[in-house]
């Protein structure tokens, strides 16, 4: 079992706490965090990809759950809905990784751009979208729409991962019609599920640094408390604007990577 700690600095693991933190507060807000995260688990002398990718779902998942909890306390959101997402996306989350394995990531990354900065349009050029829940399907379809939604966003959070969380609050509010912080609140659960699948995948592999997993655990549960408290107290208007700084750093983020490998790279 493999701690993380062997030859890392006092100043990493300070800076990891605090990325840990952060990433929590912004997954309990609208997901995201992955971007701040992942990034810094990078930064551990040694790691692999997959290491990293395993450390941080670690990390994400005690923080997923505390913001799933206090949600659920909170906004006390539909589990007729959430649960049955959450077994979807959970099972599209190990397919989309034992995908990974086999096809990079970087094939989709474009598609994702071009979805992310539609989204960021649809949003931003539609304030009311999200204050109040208006569903639009009722019955049978509404449940199908959902479990489409958690199976094919758990797909993604296996195969590539950043944003999940972001997705799955514009996918409830845009398709279901689901107000932001009832988005927000099923989001976690359908989050965590997500989380849960790609670790049963990492876990047999060895990949886990321990340590450092249950470190960003402790910093992401702290962050995911008060980040969800945040939101409820804040409402809607407060979660749309953070929503859209982080989708525009997502788009950054990813337009950078495909920069790097479809022309700098070729």
């Amino acid at each position: 079992m493999i701690s993380g700690f062997e030859d890392i600095t006092t100043a990493t693991i300070l800076l990891i706490i605090v990325a840990g933190f952060a990433a929590g507060w912004i997954d309990a807000v609208v997901g995201g965090g992955g971007l701040l995260q992942l990034p810094v688990v990078l930064m551990i002398p040694g790691i692999t990809p997959v290491q990293a990718l395993a450390t941080n779902k670690m990390g994400s998942i005690f923080g997923t759950a505390t913001s799933s909890v206090t949600y659920y306390k909170r906004v006390k959101p539909d589990l007729r809905t959430a649960l049955p997402m959450a077994a979807v996306a959970l099972l599209g989350s190990l397919g989309g990784a034992v995908v990974a394995t086999m096809l990079p990531g970087s094939v989709f990354k474009p598609i994702i751009v071009i979805a992310l900065v539609a989204v960021l349009a649809f949003t931003a050029f539609k304030p009311s979208i999200g204050e109040l829940t208006s569903l639009r399907h009722s019955g049978r379809k509404h449940y199908v729409v959902a479990v489409c939604i958690g199976g094919l966003i758990g797909f993604y959070d296996g195969l590539i991962g950043p944003g999940t969380g972001s997705f799955l609050v514009i996918a409830m509010v845009s398709l279901m019609g689901y107000a932001l912080i009832e988005a927000s609140a099923k989001a976690k659960i359908v989050n965590f599920a997500t989380n849960a699948g790609a670790l049963t995948f990492f876990l047999p592999n060895g990949s886990l640094l321990w340590g450092i997993g249950l470190v960003l655990g402790a910093a992401n549960m702290a962050g995911g408390y008060l980040g969800a408290r945040t939101a409820v107290k804040q409402g809607s208007k407060f979660i749309r604007i953070v929503f859209l700084v982080v989708v525009a750093a997502l788009i950054i983020k990813l337009g950078i990577d495909v920069w790097n490998e479809n022309i700098l790279g070729g």
